[in-house]
């Protein structure tokens, strides 16, 4: 929050461009009636602040505009506080895999029955693998060969995404025979209520360190996606990752601003009751801070502001380091779900 010189003729206007990021309440002249202003109100994500004017992207979000001249009052507040009473949704194995999905689009999708072939040009395997739900619509040893074909063309390696229950029945068999190798990875799920509470101490919780300079924005400019790991400098990678990160129902991306680039980052999907992490990243130099709890803290309270009730993510299964911090806060496995690498013929 700004300081006012006592001359300011918007003494009201208290922030600036650095608040950009930040949750704000501002009003704007919005016209006149009768030769009367009238002024509107707005709360939300201070999205950007420029020459061209304002954006804060609201509850509902949809970006509001509108030049600064007509700004005439605006002050940052606190997060939004998520109600206790709500309840966490409920969601099986296959309704989960679906929302990941969702929020991690393919940049190319497929239809094999009721399978999914997904492609990325290798970003991650999630974009880059069959989603193997269902019914393929082929005998296995078929819709296997179809898949492997598939991404031949692509020069990709194939992976199927294997999920039980969900995938059919004689799936791993089949993949066991044709000599596939297997990486397991967990998704966890937890209320979002606790820990968007923490993201600001709300009714005697102890807040998060560093939750305040967490900045909010819709898209993960160069500084962010110079912290993410999985980006390179392939330009056909980027421009996929790119598409992929900011697929999704609503997209969030969180920072922490350091003097030399970001200290750490994260990623949150808003898909109806849930929210969905990922791309936790948190400089080496300014790890064991509490940041990345910072950053998951204050996107999951813009989660709850959208009413999400429920947290997911996935984690490698060997991530032991991540895996301790989402036990912290209050994450739970609630499958598992492994990746099958096909040889290539």
């Amino acid at each position: 929050m700004t300081g006012q010189d006592p001359a300011d003729p918007r003494p009201e206007v208290r922030i600036d461009r650095s608040d950009v990021g930040r949750r704000v309440s501002v009003r704007r002249l919005s016209e006149f009636v009768d030769g009367r202003p009238v002024f509107r109100d707005v709360i939300g994500v201070l999205e950007s602040w420029d020459d061209q004017g304002l954006t804060v992207v609201p509850r509902d979000g949809r970006p509001v505009s509108f030049p600064e001249k007509l700004l005439v009052a605006g002050k940052t507040v606190p997060l939004f506080p998520a109600r206790r009473a709500a309840r966490m949704p409920e969601a099986d194995p296959v309704e989960l895999q679906r929302i990941a999905a969702r929020g991690w689009p393919a940049v190319e999708q497929q239809a094999l029955g009721e399978w999914t072939l997904r492609a990325a040009s290798g970003f991650t395997r999630r974009a880059n693998s069959v989603q193997a739900l269902g019914d393929p619509g082929l005998p296995l040893p078929e819709a296997l060969t179809a898949v492997r074909d598939w991404y031949r063309l692509r020069h990709l390696p194939a992976y199927v995404e294997v999920t039980v229950p969900g995938s059919p029945e004689g799936l791993i068999a089949e993949l066991d025979r044709l000599g596939a190798r297997y990486a397991p990875t967990l998704v966890r799920t937890a209320p979002l209520a606790p820990l968007s509470r923490l993201a600001s101490g709300h009714k005697g919780a102890p807040p998060a360190e560093g939750w305040g300079r967490v900045r909010l924005s819709r898209t993960a400019g160069p500084d962010w996606l110079a912290q993410y790991r999985r980006v390179t400098a392939d330009a056909e990678l980027e421009r996929a990752a790119v598409r992929v990160l900011h697929g999704g129902p609503s997209v969030w991306f969180a920072t922490v601003p350091g003097p030399e680039g970001p200290l750490a980052i994260g990623r949150c999907v808003v898909d109806g009751p849930w929210a969905c992490f990922g791309a936790i990243e948190v400089a080496p130099y300014a790890r064991r801070a509490g940041l990345a709890t910072a950053v998951m803290a204050v996107l999951a309270a813009r989660a709850a502001e959208e009413g999400a009730s429920g947290a997911c993510l996935q984690v490698e299964a060997e991530n032991t380091a991540a895996i301790a911090l989402y036990d912290q806060l209050g994450f739970r496995t609630s499958h598992t779900y492994h990746y099958a690498q096909l040889p290539q013929r």
